[in-house]
């Protein structure tokens, strides 16, 4: 048996909440977090939902959205 299914087997054997944090732990290993990049998202964010809060801006049903990309792509 190699390294990877003897980590798996053992990662398996975990608690259910222990699982999701090794998990996590790994997910985090394949990008590490770039804050600049999340400063700026969240900048625009906190924008578009005051943008919403006071009306500047209406909306759109995510149906809407979802078959405006599908009638695109099946042109």
């Amino acid at each position: 048996m190699n390294q990877t299914n003897k980590l798996y087997n053992q990662a398996i054997s975990l608690p259910l909440e222990e699982r999701a944090i090794l998990a996590d732990l790994i997910l985090k290993s394949f990008n590490t977090p770039d804050y600049d990049n999340n400063l700026i998202w969240l900048k625009e964010s906190e924008k578009r939902l005051n943008e919403l809060r006071s009306g500047k801006v209406q909306p759109v049903p995510g149906h809407f959205v979802f078959k405006k990309i599908k009638d695109r792509f099946t042109r």
